[in-house]
């Protein structure tokens, strides 16, 4: 989960550059980059960190140029380090510039292509540098010396055809413009649009609509499965179809966590999606027990209030907020390592114990992943005096690990994964634990005006969409994501930037 933008404008695109990412900030808080193009130079600024922390003044100033693209991330796996940052470059053909969002699952057989038959050095583990080199090679290999629209299809073309997995990136072409395009699943979310000002029209690329909006765009749609769309640096726009067999297949785990409820995606709203799950899981409730004893609802902030507040209403039980939220604090969904997450929770949320005391709590969570949080969350629940705490789900169970780029750790970290419901809701301390359905989740997403009919829930079914993912790849995944390879990674990255310091 990372969170990408580009802009070609009519001035300096600095500034709005900084804007989106500060709106896309929820998709990534490890590291923060932009890129600006101006008289055919580059001008680049990226570090880990927060966007606030990484662009000072006087990085903006020199941000200068019409046309730039931006990256805030988050890792999926190994390091922190801020050699990772995006977005990444290489100087031919043109000077090439990318950020993506997402992942590679044939990253290994690329990185050898790219060494052995493209001749091209990859300096990171990271995925976005493999993919940027394959954009570049089939970019190269057309041969001119300056490359039109077609040129640039036909390289997304050949980055569909060698590339494997969920992926949504905008490049820029140094002094030509920038090209966004979508994975042939339509894994990963981007969309474009479009603002009109005094000088002409602006075009924007961006991982979630509300970056759009915030800033004054409006929506034009989202890139369809395999599409991709250039824009030239003096604001022509080209959309193509890239990909001989697209297959809609978008990741529903961005509506029940990961993307702002304010965002359209797909066409379909977030914030209504969020509803609808929760008027299914009132319905789950009510067949299960129609007598139940529930007296508050309270959600656990920020992403499952909206489910929480329409599960309340259709129950006829008051809806309450028990929990204070310090916003200085993570996500701890993304932290790395355990103890990092273990800690966060008590710092994050306080409990207000006049709406505990005496009371049958239904919590309400987005989702359960590891179980650290919910577990300390219920205990909380129960030392403000909670007679007893039961815990809603707006997801499935998670049971197995994610491979398009959300850290969802290795299944044996996943606390529902080879457990029954009620083993879980014993592990996290609950006195009952609800899920929602798949097909009520895929009907909440799906359901609306906007219909699709399949979606990517491999962390639900383990059905992977792109068809290559098998016990040997998750295996060496595992390897990859587990906390002990994640904190060694973090303490030498460490260790190298005192160096540079």
């Amino acid at each position: 989960m990372c969170g990408i933008v580009g802009i070609v404008g009519k001035s300096n695109v600095n500034q709005a550059l900084y804007d989106a990412l500060t709106v896309l900030q929820h998709r990534g808080q490890d590291a923060a980059g932009i890129v600006t193009s101006d008289g055919g130079k580059l001008f680049l600024r990226k570090d880990n960190g927060l966007v606030r922390d990484v662009f000072q003044q006087r990085h903006m100033q020199r941000l200068v140029g019409n046309m730039g693209i931006g990256h805030v991330r988050y890792p999926t796996a190994g390091s922190s380090s801020s050699a990772e940052a995006q977005p990444f470059y290489v100087n031919s053909p043109y000077g090439i510039t990318l950020a993506h969002n997402g992942n590679l699952t044939n990253v290994d057989q690329l990185t050898k292509e790219i060494y052995e038959s493209d001749l091209r050095h990859v300096n990171t583990n990271s995925d976005s540098e493999v993919l940027l080199n394959v954009f570049a090679h089939e970019l190269a290999v057309r041969g001119k010396l300056q490359p039109t629209e077609e040129d640039v299809f036909a390289a997304v073309a050949k980055v569909h055809e060698r590339c494997v997995g969920g992926y949504a990136v905008v490049a820029m072409v140094t002094g030509y413009g920038i090209v966004g395009f979508r994975d042939p699943n339509a894994i990963r979310p981007i969309v474009f649009g479009q603002r009109h000002t005094e000088h002409g029209v602006e075009y924007m690329i961006a991982s979630e609509s509300v970056a759009l909006d915030v800033l004054g765009f409006s929506l034009i749609r989202d890139l369809a499965p395999g599409e991709a769309v250039y824009i030239t640096s003096d604001g022509k726009l080209h959309t193509r179809q890239c990909a001989p067999n697209p297959h809609y297949a978008p990741c529903i785990f961005e509506h029940v966590y990961l993307a702002r409820s304010d965002s359209l995606m797909d066409g379909v709203s977030v914030y209504k999606a969020r509803l609808r799950m929760g008027e299914k899981l009132a319905d789950k409730i009510l067949r299960e027990r129609p007598d139940h004893d529930i007296d508050v609802v309270i959600p656990i902030p920020d992403t499952s209030r909206t489910a929480a507040l329409e599960l309340a209403n259709r129950l006829g039980v008051k809806f309450r907020e028990g929990f204070v939220k310090n916003r200085y604090i993570g996500r701890t969904f993304i932290m790395p390592g355990q103890a990092a997450r273990k800690k966060s929770v008590r710092q994050k949320l306080n409990a207000i114990d006049l709406e505990f005391r005496g009371k049958n709590v239904m919590l309400v969570d987005d989702s359960i992943v590891r179980g650290t949080t919910c577990k300390q969350i219920i205990q909380m629940a129960r030392e403000a005096g909670a007679k007893n705490v039961y815990f809603c789900s707006a997801a499935p169970a998670v049971r197995y690990p994610n491979v398009y780029g959300i850290d969802m750790p290795s299944a044996h970290e996943l606390i529902a994964h080879n457990r029954s419901t009620e083993e879980v809701a014993e592990l996290i301390g609950a006195d009952w634990l609800v899920y929602q359905d798949l097909d009520d989740l895929i009907d909440a997403v799906g359901g609306g005006k906007v219909k699709i009919e399949n979606f990517d829930c491999a962390v639900f079914d383990g059905k992977y969409v792109t068809g290559d993912i098998d016990e040997v790849y998750l295996h060496k995944i595992e390897q990859a994501r587990n906390d002990l390879s994640k904190s060694k990674s973090i303490t030498g990255s460490a260790i190298i930037d005192l160096h540079n310091n």
